[in-house]
């Protein structure tokens, strides 16, 4: 039986991929560089730090990864807080408030930042409903990488084989199958050229799962 959640943030509780996006580019021409759509799609559930890393070594970037990472953030709170918009995806805080209704114990566990996911959490009132907050930038691998899975698992009140992760990207999918958790594939249309194929069930909309659906899982 099923009894705690895992959820990723981006592309499954809310969509600042747009914002993400508009922050990263601009900074992109900032340190001139091109980068296609292509190799931005792969940069999907890594966290900020290991995209700078990988840019610097492979564009052979003059400024320190430290410097890259706070201008990022400086243009994506700005842009965070102008973003009227800006909201829950749909389905999702149903299916958070059923899930937190009927007892399950809800764990955020995302590639973004402590601050971004204050942000986050504080515009839509979410630390009601989960019992801890992992953040990416505690681990020196991003996912693909099972650290962040398995860390959160640990935290969970029953083993992991009573816990599911909610995940829209390859890598996330990736990193639930390594960390030997049920991972449920959210087919987000925020979340382009992503590949859930690994994911043990796929849905396309949070009206398909509930608190009942959720427990009958069998890993």
């Amino acid at each position: 039986m099923i009894k705690t959640v895992i959820f990723d943030m981006d592309g499954v509780i809310v969509d600042t991929e747009p914002v993400h996006r508009y922050a990263f580019f601009k900074h992109f021409n900032e340190l001139g560089i091109h980068i296609t759509d292509e190799e931005y799609s792969t940069f999907t559930g890594l966290s900020t730090r290991n995209v700078y890393q990988g840019l610097k070594a492979k564009y052979n970037l003059a400024d320190e990864v430290e410097a890259m990472i706070q201008r990022k953030r400086s243009i994506f709170n700005d842009a965070f807080d102008e973003k009227e918009d800006l909201d829950l995806l749909e389905g999702v805080r149903t299916l958070i408030e059923d899930l937190h209704q009927h007892d399950f114990q809800l764990i955020l566990a995302s590639s973004a930042s402590k601050v971004t996911i204050a942000r986050v959490f504080k515009r839509f009132g979410l630390s009601p409903y989960f019992t801890h907050i992992v953040s990416g930038e505690d681990f020196p691998k991003s996912k693909p990488d099972p650290a962040i899975f398995e860390y959160a698992a640990s935290l969970s009140v029953a083993p992991k084989s009573q816990c599911i992760i909610i995940e829209d990207s390859t890598n996330g999918v990736k990193a639930a199958k390594g960390a030997g958790i049920y991972c449920v594939g959210y087919n987000s249309e925020h979340s382009e050229m992503q590949d859930l194929s690994l994911a043990d069930q796929v849905i396309n909309h949070f009206s398909e799962l509930n608190a009942e659906k959720i427990r009958a899982i069998e890993p």
